[in-house]
């Protein structure tokens, strides 16, 4: 019988993915790595890059007072039993060696991004200053010929700025803050330096990626692009290889399954999620629908949490889908449903503010769509989905019905069809609050983490701000995600599950392909990407020599 050419095959080319590979190489494993789309990254390269693992070393570096009980109380409070323990425990335990592993093998750099709070910082175990770490500013050079196959970002910056989360956060505030104008002028002269020596610089996503496909090239694994997988062979029972356009690519360990979540399948999003929802909503990357959990699906794996998503309240522009994280937090604007409304803190973490979308969906008070009402101080102060202070909405986005702005409260109300007296009553209660700094409905601005995008010069409230400069804006808020959250059952090893709890031999699944081991929640920025990365590292060790009972 021929030997197969490869020990293990890997399926997608995100932070799981690589990470998995790059491991499985350093442990001497023969490894290729296949790509659906014509690119690599994933969504790992559309993203902001944050990693999100409790007591790494450029945390401890950087003097954030974390500690392995901390972590582990955090998670234990907010994920609770939706996901075993023994997989949150794997996850934290290993966490620190897989960064420092990457670290070692790739060309990357980590740093803290200071006062990134935690979701829940209040939480037992959470942390107000954050433990989201980021790559530091790459340069695209290391990639020589396999620049052109990055994907790109799923926003780019203005005239091709290296821009940090950390950057993001102030630069926000350019017109507000000076911190604000200053990091634009570190910004602008990072951009000018890098000129100067002929240099591109990648952040975010991008570095993250880049920094991974350097580590496998030096590791010397195969990567194919447009190389999509079709399915799972097996033999007796095991998973031997992956089924191609150009044939079988045969494994003699295994697969690990890392091909993204099933945010571009309309069809998986209907069979499995709440109504209204649609493929058209997402930022994650086209090529993530399912392949990979059908799969495992056909072959009797077990899956999780595929109502739910990585979510994030959303603005369906002309070019594609608007992911907010500022625009709701900052002063002077408020959410509402289509009764006029509020519901949320509109300053909560990304996952809950669509779940509350979600569950106050009724006939009566439906909270999809959802309005964001803003007035012209608003737009004179801030940026907003990309445009600076001042700036004119384009006039493609009233066209398409993304935004509607009128003179008074009341014309607004009629332009969305809501009802007039409710908005101008929310609108009102909600200017008493900005006026006293407290939200008495919803807390808005009380926890560490819906203060970091807000705007300090607001007293006495980062968060609250009044309403009342005309014209004022109605943006229509639909429930968007960064990627589907639900897959593939696994356990501590990444190993792919059965319903009865036996592992499927031979496959492994990790990233969005598995079923996320924050369970309903989202513990902090990079909290998609971490997990990603330990469990496609665990999936690589268990192959490389993992014995079970």
């Amino acid at each position: 019988m021929a030997v197969p050419e490869y020990d293990v095959v890997v399926v997608g080319s995100g932070a799981a993915g690589m990470t998995a590979a790059l491991a499985a190489a350093h442990r001497g494993l023969r490894t290729v790595l296949i790509e659906k789309a014509a690119t690599f990254g994933g969504s790992t390269a559309r993203s902001g890059g944050g990693v999100w693992i409790p007591n790494n070393s450029a945390l401890l570096a950087a003097g954030v007072p974390d500690s392995p009980d901390k972590a582990a109380a955090y998670l234990a409070h907010i994920v609770g039993d939706v996901v075993p323990a023994d997989r949150r425990q794997a996850f934290l335990d290993n966490g620190p060696a897989v960064l420092d592993f990457v670290l070692a093998s790739t060309p990357l750099d980590l740093a803290w991004v200071p006062d990134y709070a935690d979701y829940y910082p209040e939480a037992p175990g959470g942390l107000p200053g954050g433990r989201s770490v980021e790559p530091k500013p790459l340069n695209a050079r290391l990639l020589g010929a396999e620049r052109k196959n990055l994907t790109p970002p799923y926003l780019k910056a203005p005239t091709g700025m290296a821009i940090t989360q950390a950057d993001y956060r102030w630069m926000n505030l350019m017109a507000r803050h000076p911190r604000g104008l200053l990091r634009a002028a570190r910004v602008a002269g990072r951009r000018m330096l890098a000129l100067a020596r002929g240099r591109e610089m990648l952040t975010m996503g991008q570095a993250l990626s880049a920094g991974l496909r350097v580590g496998l090239a030096d590791a010397g694994v195969e990567v194919r692009l447009s190389t999509p997988m079709l399915d799972l062979s097996t033999a007796d029972g095991r998973v031997v290889g992956v089924v191609t356009e150009n044939g079988i690519l045969e494994a003699r360990l295994g697969v690990v399954v890392t091909s993204g979540g099933f945010e571009r399948s309309e069809r998986m999003r209907k069979e499995y999620q709440r109504e209204p929802i649609t493929a058209d909503w997402t930022v994650g990357a086209p090529e993530n629908t399912g392949d990979g959990i059908e799969a495992g699906l056909r072959l009797g794996a077990a899956v999780d949490l595929m109502d739910d998503a990585w979510w994030g309240p959303s603005i369906v522009l002309p070019r594609g889908p608007y992911f907010c994280l500022a625009e709701r937090t900052l002063p002077g604007c408020v959410m509402v449903n289509q009764a006029g409304e509020r519901f949320v803190n509109e300053a909560s973490p990304y996952v809950d503010a669509v779940h509350a979308m979600y569950d106050g969906h009724t006939d009566d008070k439906p909270h999809i769509p959802a309005w964001l009402i803003l007035d012209q101080r608003y737009r004179n102060r801030y940026v907003f989905a990309g445009l600076g202070p001042r700036q004119p909405l384009p006039g493609r986005w009233y066209k398409s019905g993304a935004v509607f702005r009128a003179g008074t409260l009341g014309a607004l109300a009629t332009a969305i069809d809501v009802p007039a007296a409710a908005l101008e009553s929310t609108v009102e209660r909600f200017n008493g609050f900005a006026r006293s700094g407290v939200d008495e409905d919803f807390r808005r601005g009380e926890s560490a983490y819906d203060r970091y995008y807000g705007d300090p010069r607001s007293k006495p409230n980062p968060c609250l701000g009044e309403i009342g400069k005309p014209p004022f804006y109605a943006v229509r808020i639909v429930p968007g995600d960064l990627g589907t959250k639900g897959g593939l059952r696994t356990d501590t090893h990444a190993r792919v599950l059965r319903g009865d709890g036996t592992p499927i031999p031979g496959l492994y699944a990790a990233g969005n392909a598995s079923a996320a081991v924050m369970g309903h929640t989202y513990a902090g920025p990079g909290a998609t990407l971490g997990p990603a990365m330990v469990f496609g590292y665990l999936a690589a060790q268990d192959l490389a020599g993992g014995q079970h009972d």
